[in-house]
């Protein structure tokens, strides 16, 4: 019996992307490869599925952008959500957070 996929792959990326997002700054698409999403110049690899799939970020039309590239920002359902996940992350202990870096 195959197991289904983890809700949140890797949780540190996942808090990492919303809280950059919450920020300001953008997530890009590049192409249809799942390799090629980044936010402020980092990669995220497992994170952008879940942020797309829950309504956390919206597509946006950007037109000083590249063609080829899709371009979201945190929704405003998504900055509610960040602020709470932010909070419970942040109440973790040290070495939960720095387990959670290492497993995903």
């Amino acid at each position: 019996m195959a197991h289904p996929s983890p809700l949140i792959a890797d949780r540190a990326e996942f808090i990492d992307a919303l809280k950059l997002l919450a920020k300001g700054h953008v997530m890009v698409h590049v192409g249809d490869s799942a390799h090629g999403i980044a936010i402020d110049g980092g990669r995220v690899r497992y994170s952008a599925n879940t942020l797309k799939r829950y309504g956390l970020v919206d597509e946006f039309d950007n037109p000083d952008g590249f063609p080829g590239v899709r371009y979201y920002r945190i929704s405003e359902s998504g900055r509610q959500f960040a602020d709470r996940a932010v909070v419970a992350w942040r109440s973790r202990r040290l070495w939960e957070r720095a387990l959670l870096r290492l497993v995903g």
